[in-house]
């Protein structure tokens, strides 16, 4: 028996993938479509995990026409908030599918809620529902702006798009794709959207390589110094674990291989690092190497001795601190004397 105030998921959506070939045929390389298809799959999973919501996936019969496939996506949950997040879901599918890796899809939310409400009202056994949402539409809205946030910066979402599109670039056949939201009766909701060939290269990443990343002030306690020169690796506690890395502070390494700093059982460097990721062929982060940067500070029997490096970067930062002050402050003036009556 049903909990009140619920209601079942009646609108049963669907994604259509379609693939265009340059021949007649309906012939497509099993391991061409899927591997796509496993990609398609992975992506359909992050946003739902992004949106926080327990999805299902069905497929339904293979269609004519180049090829064809239809993916229907439901929630598991049945309550007045489904109805409208599976339809945006798809929604939000479609866009992330068809839109360039350097664009966002942020603003895609107002357009694609205003789609699926006004879809969703032409349906009288629902008007009801959906007026009852009132103020929580907005507070739904805003949701789900926040959640597409999330999509943009969602590295497993890009190297799975990449993937996607890679298989179609170095599969001679393929013409296009076509990405189409059609209902239970497979009649389109809106026009298709379309990736030319020519248009695949916007979507595969350059690299594998993320942004580095950097981290100040951070403790290593030295285990293996480098004390000649070359491209060796130091080793040092980080996080309580032992960790190459590379010294690219040319002051501290010239401090070392001059003799004026001695390292002894213990010895600790308070440095910036930065640390350099890579994603795999999952779009899951590896860190693949620690460079550290500048050496602020370094122990020698438990006394702090600061570098010079680390003296001018500290004294950098005061300024800078200083100078927001005192623009702060000339704002509040000027604010101020507004205010007084001439």
């Amino acid at each position: 028996m049903k909990k009140q105030n619920q209601i079942s998921l009646i609108n049963n959506d669907k994604i259509e993938l379609h693939y265009w070939f340059k021949d007649d045929t309906h012939l497509m390389d099993a391991f061409v479509q899927n591997k796509c298809e496993y990609e398609l799959l992975g992506i359909i999973k992050e946003i739902s995990v992004a949106f926080n919501i327990d999805i299902s996936i069905e497929t339904e019969p293979i269609g004519e026409g180049g090829l064809r496939r239809w993916f229907r996506v439901t929630t598991k949950e049945e309550n007045k908030k489904a109805i409208i997040t599976t339809a945006i879901l798809t929604a939000i599918l479609t866009t992330v599918l068809t839109t360039p890796l350097q664009k966002t899809i942020e603003h895609v939310i107002d357009k694609a809620f205003e789609d699926t409400e006004k879809n969703l009202l032409e349906k009288e056994k629902i008007k009801l529902e959906i007026e009852k949402l009132g103020l929580e539409k907005e507070v739904l809205k805003q949701e789900l702006t926040l959640n597409a946030q999330k999509i943009d910066n969602n590295n497993v979402i890009k190297k799975k798009k990449s993937n996607f599109y890679e298989a179609l670039e170095n599969y001679p056949k393929i013409d296009k794709v076509t990405f189409v939201l059609i209902d239970e009766n497979s009649n389109e909701i809106k026009d298709g959207k379309n990736v030319l060939k020519q248009e695949f290269k916007t979507f595969i990443l350059v690299t594998n390589d993320l942004e580095p990343v950097p981290i100040d002030n951070v403790e290593i306690e030295i285990i293996s110094p480098v004390l000649k020169k070359g491209k060796y690796k130091w080793m040092g506690l980080y996080n309580g674990q032992p960790t190459l890395f590379s010294m690219k502070s040319k002051e501290f390494k010239q401090s070392v291989q001059n003799g004026e700093v001695q390292f002894k059982n213990g010895t600790t460097i308070d440095c910036a690092i930065e640390v350099k990721k890579k994603i795999d062929n999952e779009g899951i982060e590896k860190i693949t190497g620690i460079d550290v940067i500048r050496v602020n500070s370094y122990y020698e029997n438990e006394t702090r001795v600061e570098t010079a490096e680390g003296k001018r970067h500290r004294k950098e930062k005061e300024a800078d601190k200083a100078q927001l002050k005192l623009f702060a402050r000339k704002e509040d003036e000027e604010e101020n004397n507004k205010k007084i009556p001439k």
